[in-house]
C-alpha cells in the first residue's frame, strides 16, 4: 500500500470512518476499505426483511473520490440480485449522479443504509441508470444463491463477510461484524438494572416455648431534675440610680440635723 498523506482531509475522513465502522459493527452490513486502496471499499449488505430480498447477502463496491467528503461516492453491485445491474454505477440520490444532493456530513454508512432502502423500491421509478426489474421469484432465487457468492477480489463468500446472527461467531477474519458480548461484570450490571426489585422477606419471629424471659440486667432510672430559674439581676443603671437617691436622702437628713 503506498504511503498516505495523513494530513489530507479525504484520507483523515476515510480513516476516521473505517475506525468507527470497526468499533461499531452491525449485523446488517460489513464494510472496510481495501488494504491497497483506502478510496475503494468492499461492502456486504443484508437484504431488507419482509421483501423478496430477505435472506440475501449482496456484495458491492464503494469508490470514494479524491475530494471526499465534499463529493459523493459511486456504488456498483457485484452480486447478482435482480434489482441493480452488475459492475455499473448506480444512479440514486446520494451517488455521483446527483452531486448537488450530497452533503459532506454523510458518509459510507449513509450510502450503505441508503442502498438498503432502495432495494424494495420499484425499478425505474426509484432509480435511473443501473436499475433492473426481475420477477419476484427470480429475485428470491438469487437471494438464496447470493449467500454463497464469492467476491473475486476478496476471495471469500458473502457468509464469511456477514454470517447470520443466529449462527454464532464465524471463524472468518470478519468476525467483528457481530455485536461483541458484554464482559461478565457489565452483563451482570445490565441484568441487575433490568430486573425488578427483590421482595422484602420479613424476618421470622421464633415461637415462644412458654417460659417468660426475665430481664435481669439492672436499669438506671433517671429522675428529671427541676428546672431552676436563674435570678435576674437588675440592670446596672437601676443600681446606680438607687445609690444616688440614697445619697441625696442622707444629705437632706444631715442638713436638718445641723
Amino acid at each position: 500500500m503506498p504511503a498516505l498523506n495523513k494530513n489530507n482531509s479525504a484520507v483523515k475522513r476515510i480513516m476516521q470512518e473505517a475506525r468507527e465502522l470497526a468499533n461499531d459493527p452491525s449485523t446488517d452490513y460489513h464494510a472496510a476499505p481495501l488494504e491497497d486502496d483506502i478510496f475503494e471499499w468492499h461492502c456486504t449488505l443484508r437484504g431488507p426483511a419482509g421483501t423478496e430480498f430477505e435472506g440475501g447477502l449482496y456484495h458491492f463496491r464503494i469508490v470514494l473520490p479524491a475530494e471526499y467528503p465534499f463529493r459523493p461516492p459511486s456504488l456498483m453491485l457485484l452480486t447478482p440480485n435482480g434489482r441493480f445491474e452488475l459492475n455499473t454505477k448506480i444512479c440514486i440520490s446520494f451517488t455521483n449522479y446527483h452531486e448537488e444532493e450530497w452533503q459532506p456530513a454523510w458518509g459510507v454508512r449513509t450510502a450503505i443504509l441508503g442502498l438498503q432502502g432502495f432495494f424494495p423500491l420499484k425499478g425505474q421509478a426509484a432509480t435511473g441508470v443501473g436499475s433492473v426489474e426481475y420477477p419476484v421469484s427470480e429475485r428470491k432465487r438469487l437471494a438464496q444463491l447470493s449467500r454463497e457468492w464469492i467476491c473475486p477480489k476478496c476471495q471469500e463468500c458473502n457468509l464469511g463477510h456477514l454470517p447470520d446472527p443466529e449462527d454464532g461467531p464465524s471463524s472468518s477474519q470478519h468476525t467483528n461484524v457481530l455485536q461483541p458480548s458484554l464482559p461478565p461484570p457489565a452483563a451482570a450490571l445490565v441484568r441487575l438494572q433490568n430486573s425488578s426489585p427483590a421482595p422484602v422477606i420479613p424476618t421470622p419471629v421464633p415461637e415462644s416455648d412458654g417460659i417468660e424471659e426475665v430481664d435481669t440486667q439492672p436499669r438506671l432510672r433517671v429522675t428529671p431534675q427541676p428546672t431552676r430559674r436563674s435570678s435576674q439581676r437588675p440592670p446596672l443603671i437601676l443600681d446606680t440610680a438607687i445609690c444616688v437617691l440614697l445619697v441625696l436622702v442622707l444629705a437632706l437628713l444631715c442638713r436638718r440635723v445641723l
